[in-house]
C-alpha cells in the first residue's frame, strides 16, 4: 500500500484514458444535439436511474433546501463564500486602463466579463458544495451576467444551498457528458453558454475536450492528486493526514511524497497504515493508495526538480525553509506552504480556488480564477502627432511585406 515509486511510471498512470470513452461520449453529444431535452431525460434515466419531471430546479426548491441543511453548515458556507470572494476580488483587473506611451500614442486594455457561463458540479460519491462555490464565485466577481450550473440528480440540498449562496442564476439536474453537451450546444431548457468550468469524471472531461470548437473550457480536471515535498524536519502525521485527505476523494486519486529523508518516508508509511485502519472512506482510500507512494531524492535540488516534473494539482511544501524555495516551483496548481497549511484549507475556506488542473496539466494551465471569465481587448488612441511618430515604421514594414494598402492607410492620413 505504501511503496517506493518509479516517477515516470507514476506520472504515466495519472493520465486519463480519454480515448477509451471518446466514442460513447461522441454518441451522447450527438443525441443531445439531435434530441435536446428528450435526450437529457432519457440519458438521466439510463445513467442515474431517475425519471426527470423537470430539468430545471425551481426557486421553491432552492428555498426548501435551507430547511434541510443544518444551520451551522449554512453559516460555514456563508463564511467560506466571504473568504473566497475576498481573495478573488483581488484578482479583478481594471475595467479599462490607458497609458500614454509617448506623445500622441496612448495604449491600454479593456476587460469585459463573459455574458453567460456554465459550471459543472460533480455528484455521485459525495456532495460537493465547496466545488459549487469555487466554480461560480469567480464568475460572480468577474461580473458575468448569467451563470448556470448542471449537477447530477438527485441534487443534495447542501449543493443547492451553496449554489444559492454563491448567486447562481439557474440550476439544472443533469450530469455527465450530457450536461456538458447541453450547456455547450443548448436545448429548449438550457440555453447555451460561452464557457464551461468545473471538474468531473473521465466522461465529463472527454465531453469538454470534444466540444472545445463550440464552447470555451477551463482545463482538463480529473481525479484529485497531491505531491508533498518534505525533509527531515517534517511531521509524518501531518503528511499522512494530507495524503489520506486527497485519497478519500476517489479511487483514482494519486498521492506522492517526495523527500530527501528515507526515514521520513518510512514514518509516513507507518502513519498512513494506522490512519487508514480507522478511516470512514477506507475502501476508496485503499484503492487510491494502490497507486500512491514515495520518492527519495538525493538532495533538495533533485526533490524540487522532481516536483516540477510531476506538475501536481496540489503541492504541499513541508521543509525547514519553505519560503526559501517557493520561487523555484514552476508547475503546480496550488501551493501550500509550511506544516500548518493543510490542503483541506484551500479546499474549503482559505479563499483560494480548488478547481485546478490535474494529471500534469499544471504545466499548461492555471487554476480557476477571475480571469477565466473575462475577455481582454487592447486599446489604442493615436493622435496626428502619434501617427507622425510611427508612420515611417508602419509604412516601411508594410511595404516590405507587400501589403501596400496597409501602408497607404497610413500615408493617406499623413497627407491630410
Amino acid at each position: 500500500m505504501w511503496k517506493a515509486l518509479d516517477i515516470e511510471t507514476w506520472i504515466a498512470g495519472r493520465r486519463s484514458d480519454l480515448d477509451r470513452v471518446k466514442g460513447s461520449v461522441s454518441e451522447i453529444i450527438g443525441r443531445v444535439r439531435a434530441e435536446g431535452d428528450d435526450a437529457l431525460i432519457d440519458l438521466t434515466k439510463k445513467f442515474d436511474g431517475i425519471d426527470l419531471a423537470e430539468i430545471a430546479v425551481s426557486d421553491e426548491e432552492r428555498e426548501a433546501a435551507y430547511d434541510q441543511v443544518d444551520a451551522e453548515l449554512v453559516e460555514s458556507l456563508v463564511q467560506a463564500e466571504v473568504r473566497i470572494s475576498r481573495f478573488h476580488e483581488l484578482q479583478r483587473g481594471r475595467d479599462l486602463w490607458l497609458q500614454e506611451m509617448e506623445p500622441g500614442i496612448t495604449l491600454g486594455v479593456k476587460t469585459t466579463p463573459l455574458s453567460r457561463v456554465g459550471a459543472y458540479v460533480p455528484g455521485g460519491r459525495a456532495a460537493y458544495p465547496s466545488t459549487a462555490l469555487m466554480c461560480t464565485i469567480p464568475a460572480v466577481v468577474a461580473g458575468v451576467r448569467e451563470i448556470c450550473c448542471c449537477t447530477p440528480p438527485p441534487i443534495n440540498p447542501i449543493t443547492l444551498v451553496a449554489l444559492d449562496i454563491a448567486g447562481v442564476d439557474e440550476i439544472y439536474r443533469v450530469g455527465g457528458a450530457q450536461a456538458i453537451a447541453a450547456m455547450a450546444i443548448g436545448t429548449d431548457t438550457i440555453p447555451r453558454v460561452e464557457k464551461i468550468v468545473g471538474p468531473g469524471n473521465v466522461f465529463v472531461t472527454a465531453a469538454k475536450m470534444l466540444l472545445r470548437d463550440e464552447v470555451e473550457i477551463d482545463f482538463p480536471a480529473g481525479p484529485s492528486e497531491i505531491a508533498v515535498l518534505a525533509d527531515s524536519t517534517a511531521n509524518p502525521r501531518f503528511i499522512a493526514a494530507d495524503i489520506l485527505a486527497q485519497a478519500e476523494h476517489d479511487p483514482s486519486a494519486a498521492c506522492v511524497l517526495v523527500t530527501t529523508d528515507a526515514a521520513l518516508a518510512d514514518a509516513v508509511g507507518d502513519e498512513v497504515k494506522r490512519m487508514v485502519a480507522g478511516a470512514d472512506r477506507r475502501e476508496i482510500i485503499e484503492k487510491a493508495l494502490d497507486h500512491s507512494g514515495y520518492i527519495v531524492a538525493g538532495d533538495l535540488d533533485e526533490a524540487v526538480a522532481t516536483v516540477n516534473g510531476i506538475a501536481p494539482e496540489h503541492l504541499s511544501v513541508q521543509v525547514a525553509d519553505p519560503l526559501g524555495i517557493l520561487t523555484r516551483f514552476r508547475s503546480a496548481g496550488s501551493i501550500f506552504v509550511g506544516p500548518y497549511a493543510a490542503v483541506a484549507c484551500g479546499d474549503y475556506a482559505s479563499g483560494t480556488n480548488h478547481v485546478l488542473p490535474t494529471a500534469g496539466y499544471a504545466r499548461l494551465y492555471s487554476g480557476l480564477d477571475v480571469n477565466h471569465f473575462c475577455r481582454r481587448s487592447t486599446v489604442q488612441v493615436i493622435t496626428q502627432e502619434g501617427l507622425s511618430a510611427i508612420g515611417d515604421v508602419v509604412e516601411t514594414i508594410a511595404d516590405a511585406e507587400g501589403l501596400h494598402a496597409h501602408a497607404e492607410s497610413v500615408r493617406v492620413r499623413r497627407r491630410g
